[in-house]
């Protein structure tokens, strides 16, 4: 189980709770066709972003197979909201777990995405003791792939077209780290 005491705080970043009032930030890179290209979901109206805000601010621990920790990833200056991280619990039996990250696009390129999933990698390694956390990606998401690389995690698989997204086939790649390697790096 997993009941981090927040705010989680990085060089640069603080990570916390959604609330309500994180709406319009939220809004601000959900309704961009640019952020949504590479996701399950299509661009969100105001309304969108509401209800998928009534989702994530009862994420806020990992207690059983299937949880979902789902943060808001805020500048620790400015307390500006600047995106989203999380980690899945996703197999007790085999202790995997998953990671994501969505940023806005004013923040991509200064390094945030990594530092805010390192922080979740080492939830999910270091307090809930999975033995292996993935990220996927649609295959054209090459910034994204870069993101993962950053934290050192593994290039494993390219799966050709193997969902169907919005109409069109779409290739997944999928990145691993394991608990060994964590320890490794983070030595």
């Amino acid at each position: 189980m997993l009941k981090p005491s927040f705010p989680l705080v990085t060089e640069r970043l603080s990570l916390r709770p959604f609330t309500g009032d994180d709406l319009r930030a939220i809004n601000a890179w959900e309704r961009l066709p640019e952020v949504a290209r590479f996701l399950y979901w299509e661009p969100r109206d105001l309304e969108g972003s509401r209800q998928m805000l009534d989702k994530r601010v009862t994420r806020v621990a990992v207690l059983e197979e299937g949880d979902v920790l789902d943060l808001a990833v805020t500048l620790r200056e400015t307390g500006q909201v600047i995106g989203q991280v999380l980690l899945n619990w996703t197999s007790r039996q085999h202790e995997q777990g998953e990671i994501g990250y969505v940023l806005h696009p004013d923040f991509h390129g200064k390094g945030y995405a990594p530092e805010a999933s390192r922080e979740m990698l080492r939830l999910g390694f270091e307090e809930l003791g999975l033995h292996r956390i993935v990220g996927r990606l649609d295959g054209r998401n090459t910034a994204s792939g870069r993101v993962l690389e950053k934290l050192g995690m593994r290039r494993e698989a390219h799966l050709v077209e193997n969902e169907l997204v919005k109409g069109e086939w779409t290739d997944e790649v999928v990145y691993a780290m394991l608990s060994s390697e964590w320890v490794a790096l983070s030595r």
